[in-house]
């Protein structure tokens, strides 16, 4: 790929980029998010059309008008979010959308196919199995497979182990290293340093739609990879802290919850929160994550159990009471639970304080002073904006992140819980997340960070906790941590081995 420019309206999201890749070799993407990564292969998965520039497939020239185009020449993309159909079989969606050459789809001829693919990549499906009850990573196989399955000579993966445990990725990075071994070249996409240091031969930097550069994988290192994508050094880890002196804040005794089907979700949890500690949730999403949250809040009944804060019982009480009570909650939906996306800056951060004396009058709300508090927290928070009264929704990710947390943390509260707080955001955005995080924990808050990326948690907390199946299944202080016993629970797999022994 060769002076790759294209435009959305004024933004110029590749501005002149080369790429090249080469047979047999795992090349990482890097960069932060809107970089123009994603941007960029789906330039060559034929997505979008370039305003500039040129590509050039096995030496010719090629225009690339559609994901068909692509696909002839041999070019496949498997996307972050998969693309597959839950009720059919895996047979059923690896062959979707190919040419049947009589009345009847031949299945049987298909699965010896994708019995040959699996056992040549080292990728164990059942052909038969249908994917509603395959786990994340056996689907992951089957967007593989069915990419496999149309003869490719070039695999992108976009963010391919966002939502794996840490036994799903080693094994995703094996297959890799068995499949360029056959000949196939393949393109990484990620913002993780870690991973491009252990799945790449060589690594492109991108950073605001340009190329910072070109380095072999093991010519560099993960410090001077993280400089090429934000300009600076970053902070890598936060250290640990002793909590074990420290007194309980909150406390949740056998607590059990129903999701949203009516199904008991949370089973019995119990767990310690203590003061000035930042105590990380790791699972496999869908564990009874988002429940445990709600039940905090009080945005979920708490079906048996009990929830302590501050020697304070909040089992099942009003949000807006617990809220007084000094709880702080970050959702892990900004976009439709945390912010209201058509209201201003300055309204969003009177939403849980709007019916206060300091800000409600007897008809109107008290413009100066919902300015007064409006500029200090943004300038508090160096939220990126042109001013207080423009709509949320014209605000980056990393900055609705930050009005959400800036609102949340002017309450002083003693208690924050912080669902997947970095979900999305780019590596400067979240270091200053971390940062706001550890802020509070040395001030003496409680933080409960819930987190999908285990990296995260392994990061910034002092202690963190498994859950799996709506069952706190182990806590541990960081620096006992070890990530394959994690992972382990984070699959069943000691849980179930433990359960068993009882």
């Amino acid at each position: 790929m060769k002076g790759i420019t294209i435009k959305f309206g004024d933004v110029v999201a590749n501005n002149n980029v080369d790429f090249d890749l080469l047979k047999g070799e795992v090349h990482g993407l890097l960069g932060e998010n809107g970089a123009g990564k994603t941007t960029l292969m789906s330039i060559l998965y034929g997505l979008y059309q370039p305003n500039a520039g040129e590509i050039i497939v096995k030496g010719e020239k090629t225009t690339i008008k559609s994901p068909n185009d692509a696909m002839e020449l041999g070019i496949a993309m498997v996307h972050q979010h998969f693309l597959l159909t839950p009720p059919h079989s895996v047979t059923e969606n690896i062959i979707v959308g190919l040419k049947s050459r009589g009345l009847f789809l031949d299945l049987a001829s298909a699965e010896k196919k994708i019995l040959y693919l699996a056992e040549k990549y080292g990728l164990k499906i059942d052909p038969k199995a249908t994917i509603a009850d395959l786990a994340v990573g056996e689907q992951q196989r089957v967007e593989i497979i069915k990419a496999l399955y149309r003869d490719i000579d070039i695999l992108i993966l976009d963010e391919p182990t966002s939502m794996l445990t840490p036994q799903e990725e080693k094994a995703l990075f094996a297959t890799l290293q068995s499949m360029v071994k056959q000949g196939l070249s393949i393109i990484f996409i990620t913002h993780k340093l870690h991973e491009v240091m252990e799945a790449s031969n060589r690594v492109t930097v991108l950073r605001g739609g340009k190329v910072v550069g070109t380095v072999k994988t093991s010519d560099s290192s993960e410090s001077e990879l993280a400089k090429m994508m934000v300009g600076r050094s970053i902070i890598e880890s936060v250290e640990p802290k002793a909590s074990a002196k420290n007194p309980a804040i909150l406390q949740l005794k056998n607590v059990s919850a129903l999701n949203n089907a009516k199904v008991k979700f949370l089973k019995d949890l119990s767990l310690e929160l203590r003061k000035g500690e930042i105590l990380g949730i790791a699972g496999v999403d869908g564990n009874g994550q988002a429940e445990l949250a709600e039940v905090i809040a009080g945005l979920r009944k708490v079906q048996s159990g009990e929830i302590i804060m501050d020697n304070t019982a909040i089992t099942n009480a009003a949000p807006r009471k617990i809220r007084e009570w000094g709880l702080a909650y970050v959702p892990q939906d900004r976009l439709n639970t945390g912010l209201i996306l058509d209201y201003s800056i300055a309204e969003n951060l009177i939403l849980d304080r709007w019916y206060k004396d300091e800000y409600s009058g007897k008809i109107f709300l008290k413009q100066e002073k919902m300015k007064e508090f409006a500029e200090k927290v943004v300038t508090d928070f160096e939220v990126k904006t042109p001013g207080i009264n423009v709509p949320v929704n014209s605000l980056s990710g990393g900055n609705l992140q930050k009005v959400l947390m800036a609102r949340e943390l002017a309450r002083n509260p003693k208690v924050l819980v912080v669902h997947n707080p970095t979900r999305g955001l780019d590596i400067g955005a979240t270091e200053y997340i971390h940062k706001q995080l550890v802020k509070q924990r040395d001030n003496g808050v409680g933080v409960l960070m819930i987190s999908l990326d285990l990296d995260e948690i392994l990061t910034v907390c002092d202690r963190l906790a498994v859950i799996y199946e709506g069952k706190i299944v182990s806590v541990m202080d960081r620096r006992d941590a070890n990530v394959d016993d994690i992972g382990l629970m984070m699959g069943g797999k000691v849980a179930v081995a433990s359960e068993g022994k009882k």
